[in-house]
């Protein structure tokens, strides 16, 4: 007859096994049960560097997710890279070998990570993290679907830090009144804006609690609108900002950004395939033609449950240098003065 102990040993080691086949990766991480309870160690904050916050959701765009993540995490500005993963559906051998591959991209960069939401509200691209993943002051928030060069990472961070009660970005769009309905509506002006879309965009990392923790019931019902029309949470960030901070928006210029998501995007630019959906066909504006009358309706709702409009118009945009703007004769063509041409 076996030895009982060997037996009990011998239970003890299948119920290790079986338990560790159905562990998550734990490379993966979860959002904190209680993200509003965190602490807050702003004394030990660095003030040089940022945190990147990607929002992911598509398999298709993995890919790309990890060209640009690992783009921003060489990135001298960039202090460690965050990956909000929002869709719960995605298969744990997908994001497990998503994780892998992090892990070797961000070897000899700024640590990448990837984080797990609970499910696909978009109110959670703005939840306190906690100070193990969010060590500066300055947090970046980006679509998987846009690049942009190091020289205008740390040329934005700059402008921010003079400005640290806004938003500052390279998308902006505007706020405005229909006369005919007397009812506002989202459009784009040529010469003035009131709102950064969160593709690109700056800001303290303490509006990610005023988002998700303050304003009591009139917040909470915002956050609702977000959640029932998919939609808005870049238009309701801008509504904390404004409101906390008083002023408009910054929009500065950057010397290479690429967006993969455009609709104007020629063609379908794919990047791995799932139910063949490319780059340019996940994104919130290329899939509803209604997506600017959609977040018209947003910026009324969020009016009418809270009671105002904090929204600031800017003006002009921020750039790194201002070259001549005059034509010269040179080589037996007309060139921008500063302009050298090669004999």
């Amino acid at each position: 007859m076996p030895n009982p102990l060997f037996l009990l040993l011998l239970l003890l080691l299948l119920l290790l096994l079986t338990t560790a086949a159905f562990t998550v990766n734990p490379s993966i991480l979860s959002s904190p049960p209680n993200p509003c309870s965190l602490p807050n160690p702003l004394p030990t904050a660095r003030s040089d560097q940022l945190t990147v916050l990607i929002n992911g959701y598509s398999s298709s765009r993995i890919p790309l997710l990890l060209s640009i993540a690992t783009a921003y995490s060489v990135s001298p500005s960039v202090a460690s890279v965050v990956i909000l993963w929002g869709n719960p559906n995605t298969p744990a051998q997908t994001l497990t070998l998503l994780s892998q591959n992090l892990s070797l991209s961000s070897s000899s960069a700024a640590p990448i990570s990837l984080l797990r939401q609970p499910s696909d509200s978009l109110n959670l691209r703005f939840l306190p993290l906690p100070p193990s993943l969010l060590t500066t002051h300055a947090v970046l928030v980006c679509d998987d679907d846009v690049s942009i060069d190091s020289k205008s990472i740390e040329f934005a961070l700059k402008v921010w830090k003079q400005n640290r009660d806004r938003l500052v970005g390279l998308f902006a769009r505007s706020h405005d009144i229909d006369l005919d309905s007397k009812t506002w509506i989202y459009t784009v002006h040529p010469d003035k804006y009131s709102i950064m879309l969160t593709k690109f965009v700056i800001f303290k990392r303490e509006f990610l609690y005023e988002y998700s923790c303050g304003g009591g019931k009139e917040m909470e019902e915002a956050r609702g609108v977000v959640d029932r029309m998919r939609n808005c949470e870049d238009i309701l960030m801008n509504f904390v900002v404004a409101e906390e901070g008083g002023g408009g928006p910054v929009l500065v210029g950057a010397e290479k950004v690429r967006d993969w998501g455009d609709a104007r995007n020629e063609g379908v630019v794919v990047v791995g395939e799932e139910e063949g959906e490319g780059v340019t066909e996940v994104g919130l504006s290329s899939r509803r033609r209604d997506h600017r009358k959609r977040r018209g309706e947003c910026i009324r709702e969020f009016h009418r449950i809270l009671g105002r409009m904090p929204l600031r118009y800017s003006y002009g945009k921020v750039v790194n240098s201002v070259g001549e703007q005059g034509l010269c004769e040179k080589g037996g063509k007309l060139v921008f003065c500063d302009q050298q041409v090669a004999e």
